[in-house]
């Protein structure tokens, strides 16, 4: 046997997921259980941040944010990054960043997402949609 094929594989990417109910002060729970789970990530105000607006969209526009809505966020942690996703109940409208006018008091959540994370998209339609955010970044040694 050759030394390289003594290398240990790539570590598998680790993934924890929780449901929320649909209410607006499971944003904050939300920022604690990220919080938690990528303490010492470099970028870790910018998947907060993600996260919460991810987490505000989907109570505002989707019926997550109904009586008894509920959704879900999901955190990967790979060797080159972190993944944050939030998957809701489906709504009418499609995900989509959009120019804010100056005076206006929302609209600025997924622009925010585009300028922070390294990437961003979502899939599904109206019974249900993930949006996720993907930061590049290594964790420190």
């Amino acid at each position: 046997m050759t030394p390289a094929m003594l290398l240990a594989p790539d570590p598998v990417p680790l993934c924890w997921r929780r449901s929320f109910p649909g209410a607006a002060e499971q944003a904050r729970a939300v920022r604690r259980f990220v919080e938690c789970l990528l303490d010492g990530f470099p970028l870790l105000d910018d998947v907060l941040l993600a996260a919460d607006e991810l987490v505000v969209n989907a109570l505002r526009h989707t019926k997550s944010g109904q009586c008894g809505g509920r959704f879900i966020v999901e955190v990967t942690q790979g060797r080159g990054g972190v993944r944050v996703s939030v998957t809701d109940q489906g709504g009418p409208g499609e995900p989509a960043c959009r120019e804010a006018g100056e005076l206006e008091e929302s609209g600025r959540g997924l622009r925010t997402v585009s300028l922070t994370a390294a990437s961003w998209g979502w899939h599904g339609n109206d019974r249900g949609r993930t949006v996720a955010a993907v930061f590049a970044g290594e964790w420190p040694a």
